[in-house]
């Protein structure tokens, strides 16, 4: 069968040909339609990420649709190794296929769960989030930044702030969901200014995909606020400014800031397939706005380093 084949860490992946799978007890084979491209699969696949197989010859991708042999169509999450969701078929275990709704078609249930899990994990699952209260959002202009803004909302957010670098990618945010705007500024007394502002108003949970400098000012931020007695939940899910920050011990210590993870590491797989299955049937009901780029497999080391909006999904012809 014809797959994304990776051959040793740090080579992009080669269309080629690779050995068909045969589904183990508890598996099913699934015929693949469309599987997305996300930096976590770039992580995977160049060994960087903590997830990645590790042992070489494998396929590519980490998630993707397709129908299983009795004909349901199905989102799959994490293919056993050496096969991946990139390939004409793939075998995965039945716990970790869901149902995709008929009213959502295979690129959106392609593209849609991964970054989507970000913010709806880690409001569901890390910060304990419930309806009502207010969310700041580091990093809103990227795909998973413009989902958690939307996601937040749709979750019953009373209010969202979106912070980012872009001001007009900002901008179009507040026809998505954000009721306020953070540009994060070079300038760290403007940015603390700005920040002190919507803390003084109140915040309750941060999803932070962006670590570095902008985080250590929220987190300076909230620790303020923190000390007249509001507890904040801040949870750390990329680092795509930076992998490292300079906090004082003391001033944790001092506030009532809680610090947390999401992501593989941090929920149990069951829970994060369950996740998924919640985001597909809210896609079944809401329509989430976030651009995809539907590209043949066969393309798959012209589009494997494109910019990652609009989300690329490979698709191989099959359903």
């Amino acid at each position: 069968m014809k797959a994304a084949v990776i051959l040793e860490g740090g080579r992009l992946p080669v269309y080629g040909d690779f050995e068909e799978p045969s589904p183990l007890d508890g598996e099913q084979r699934i015929a693949v339609s469309a599987a997305a491209l996300s930096p976590v699969v770039k992580g995977r696949a160049s060994g960087a990420h903590y997830s990645a197989p590790g042992t070489y010859p494998f396929i590519a991708g980490m998630d993707g649709v397709g129908r299983m042999d009795d004909g349901r169509r199905v989102y799959f999450i994490l293919p056993r190794a050496p096969f991946g969701a990139m390939a004409e078929r793939t075998v995965c275990a039945a716990a970790q296929c869901v149902p995709v709704p008929d009213a959502v078609d295979d690129i959106t249930a392609a593209a849609l769960p991964n970054p989507g899990l970000a913010s709806w994990a880690a409001l569901r699952e890390r910060a304990r989030f419930v309806p009502g209260e207010t969310v700041l959002v580091n990093g809103a202009t990227g795909t998973s930044g413009r989902l958690a803004v939307q996601i937040a909302k749709y979750l019953g957010a009373k209010t969202v702030i979106a912070a980012g670098r872009n001001a007009s990618a900002l901008e179009s945010l507040k026809g998505l969901g954000a009721d306020e705007t953070v540009v994060l500024s070079e300038d760290a007394d403007e940015l603390d200014r700005a920040f002190k502002v919507q803390f003084a108003r109140g915040i309750d949970v941060v999803l932070d995909l962006l670590w570095g400098k902008s985080a250590e000012r929220i987190l300076v931020a909230g620790v303020k606020a923190g000390e007249e007695g509001v507890p904040i939940r801040f949870v750390q899910i990329g680092h795509s400014s930076g992998a490292a920050i300079n906090l004082p011990a003391q001033a944790i210590r001092s506030a009532a800031v809680e610090i947390t993870g999401s992501g593989l590491g941090s929920i149990p797989l069951p829970r994060i397939v369950a996740v998924m299955a919640e985001i597909l049937q809210a896609a079944a009901r809401h329509r989430f706005e976030f651009a995809t780029e539907a590209v043949p497999l066969f393309d798959v080391e012209g589009a494997w380093n494109r910019p990652t909006m609009p989300r690329v999904v490979f698709t191989t012809g099959g359903s």
